[in-house]
């Protein structure tokens, strides 16, 4: 079933093994013909590798797949032709590789190119990430700093986004819905 013409951001979040990237992949498979994903994870040890082929199996051979840790918003301005939508996984882990690639100062520009590269792109983008803001305060400096950056970027996305789904417990949550 393909969507209609109309581009869409959608920013699907919710906590670890809430469901948030099976409900994406779902969503972006029922209203599209053509899609990537866009891994934002690298793999660093055998468990993750396990997790990527897992991953790779359960999206099947349809599936364009894109693998980028830092630079997301260049895949949505120049490598998304011939594809419908875009499902980008996972932004927590996007944002933790820039801040520990690029530094804290960079967090910002990176961030406002995404969400500028997100108005622009021809492509409708779903956009899965975590809610880290609703467990117990880190003890670490750098892991409050995380938290606190996290919680800005799901706000940036959230106000950018034409739905906004929550999903806990393999339930999506609408909590927002812009039909035009």
């Amino acid at each position: 079933m393909t969507h209609s013409n109309k581009k869409e951001i959608v920013f699907v979040l919710g906590g670890a093994r809430s469901g948030k990237s099976s409900w994406a992949l779902e969503y972006t498979e029922k209203h599209y013909d053509s899609y990537m994903f866009l891994a934002t994870a690298e793999v660093m040890d055998e468990e993750m590798a396990d997790r990527v082929r897992l991953h790779k199996e359960v999206r099947g051979p349809k599936w364009q797949l894109r693998e980028e840790p830092l630079e997301i918003a260049q895949v949505l301005e120049t490598d998304v032709a011939g594809v419908e939508a875009v499902l980008i996984d996972c932004m927590t882990i996007w944002l933790s590789n820039v801040l520990l690639k690029q530094g804290e100062k960079k967090v910002p520009v990176y961030r406002n190119r995404l969400i500028e590269a997100l108005a622009q792109t021809k492509a409708s983008v779903i956009i899965v990430s975590n809610e880290v803001g609703t467990g117990i305060v880190p003890e670490h400096p750098l892991g409050r700093q995380y938290r606190d950056m996290a919680g800005f970027l799901n706000q940036q996305l959230a106000a950018a986004a034409d739905k906004v789904v929550m999903t806990v417990a393999g339930l999506p949550i609408f909590l927002k819905t812009v039909d035009g």
